[in-house]
């Protein structure tokens, strides 16, 4: 993930912080704890890595509670991939550490990062909050716990603690990677608007965004993280310079991205890449234009060009891997069961619900702690199964005499106004007293506090 330079650095710091100035050796030449210490430093330093993990037992062995040499040894296997090591080094150093050590923020971060690694997002998640906890600038933690939230679902929860890690390193690469990565979701209209001035994509004196502007903005954003910069530059042996703008010139945050004119010329370019690869796999050429997703839409635009669904179709072709319908082939689920869907939706959209993404789900989850369960059965969110693996999910928009019910829609229009101030957020008693008390909605199992 994220930490292997970070942990390293931090690594690093720690080593020389931890060495005090004591005597190389005591009295009758025997090697004491800090020397120890000094020669796994310097073999850490030259990336001898084996040489270090065998000095740092040593330490251990003349002093078996020393925390330096814990901490020493934990990151040593962690740089070896050794998470069970090091996560047994790490913890033996939090027994032994006194209240004042320094080093609280730093080893629960480290465990952070391997539980992380192990794909344990709830327990990396809690030591990641630990480790904020002691020091509220760790970076490794702010990454840590903004990849975890951002698994979840909750886009802009992520982006404030990527924000925060640039806010202490703002030359961190990782968090900038992520934070552009979220742009549609974190910035405001009046960003967005610039976003898109800087790319030549609207008017200079535009002064409002409209719905296609935004939709414009999603896709050349989706394009750059496609690669799409890369692709042109690839292609051409010098790219026109009406392709690409270059924001932050001669700086350390220097960006290229995407003009409308290069976001056009992408386009239309791997659309006639894909005509040759689709018949590279086998399709004909009279059923290339004709081809569907799996959902039964055609994955080529009339200008023939690549929808956004039909851009995944294509590169999972490049890689041998048949994620499309010929022109005979049935689509699942059948479109009887697409009709009765449609007419179940246009029923919840009557009784006054909105449809939501999963994303808005994750985040609603995330703001009230409440699990999918409790937002179910008592607080207005409807779940419709499509199939097995396609979920759609509403909330109650229509205000009732239960303000349980309006709880979801709460978060989700305060959500919304974050990107434009003039989102209107309805009140809600509940929502409001809890707010008041510093409780959240629900308690840590999920369920509704009453």
């Amino acid at each position: 993930m994220h930490y292997s330079k970070l942990s390293a650095d931090c690594f690093l710091a720690l080593l020389t912080a931890c060495l005090c100035a004591a005597p190389a050796y005591a009295a009758g030449g025997k090697q004491t704890v800090a020397s120890c210490l000094e020669s796994g430093k310097q073999a850490f330093a030259a990336k001898s890595y084996l040489q270090a993990q065998d000095t740092f037992t040593r330490c251990l062995k003349l002093d078996p509670d020393n925390v330096d040499a814990h901490l020493s040894l934990a990151g040593v296997l962690l740089t070896q991939d050794d998470l069970d090591g090091a996560e047994k080094h790490f913890n033996a150093a939090l027994r032994n550490m006194t209240r004042t050590s320094p080093y609280f923020s730093y080893t629960y971060s480290m465990l952070g990062d391997i539980a992380l690694k192990r794909q344990q997002n709830d327990t990396a998640l809690k030591m990641y909050t630990k480790s904020l906890e002691y020091n509220a600038a760790n970076v490794n933690s702010l990454v840590g716990k903004g990849v975890i939230v951002e698994y979840q679902g909750d886009k802009q929860g992520a982006a404030e603690y990527y924000r925060s890690a640039l806010a202490v390193e703002p030359l961190n690469l990782i968090a900038r990677k992520r934070l552009i990565s979220l742009e549609p979701y974190y910035l405001t209209d009046d960003e967005i608007l610039t976003a898109l001035k800087q790319r030549y994509a609207v008017k200079p004196d535009a002064t409002e965004l409209t719905e296609d502007d935004r939709k414009l903005f999603e896709k050349i954003h989706s394009a750059e993280e496609r690669g799409g910069l890369d692709y042109l530059k690839n292609k051409y042996q010098r790219v026109p310079a009406e392709y690409i703008v270059t924001i932050n010139k001669d700086t350390d945050f220097a960006r290229d991205m995407l003009t409308l004119d290069g976001y056009n010329a992408l386009d239309k370019s791997i659309g006639q890449d894909a005509i040759a690869v689709f018949q590279k796999v086998g399709v004909p050429i009279r059923d290339v234009f004709d081809l569907r997703d799996m959902q039964g839409k055609k994955i080529f635009t009339p200008q023939s060009t690549l929808t956004e669904s039909g851009f995944y179709v294509y590169t999972e072709a490049l890689k041998g891997r048949k994620a499309f319908l010929l022109p005979k082939e049935d689509v699942p689920p059948t479109q009887a069961f697409l009709t009765k869907v449609a007419e179940r939706v246009k029923q919840l959209k009557d009784a006054g619900y909105v449809e939501i993404t999963r994303s808005d789900l994750k985040m609603i989850q995330n703001q009230t702690k409440c699990s999918e369960e409790t937002l179910v059965t008592k607080l207005g969110v409807y779940v419709l199964n499509v199939t097995k693996n396609d979920r759609r999910y509403f909330v109650l928009a229509r205000k009732t005499a239960d303000p349980k019910k309006g709880v979801p829609y709460y978060y989700l229009m305060a959500s919304r106004a974050k990107r434009n101030p003039n989102i209107k957020v309805p009140s809600n008693s509940l929502v409001e007293s809890y707010a008041f008390y510093g409780y959240t909605v629900c308690l840590d199992d999920g369920d509704l506090l009453e």
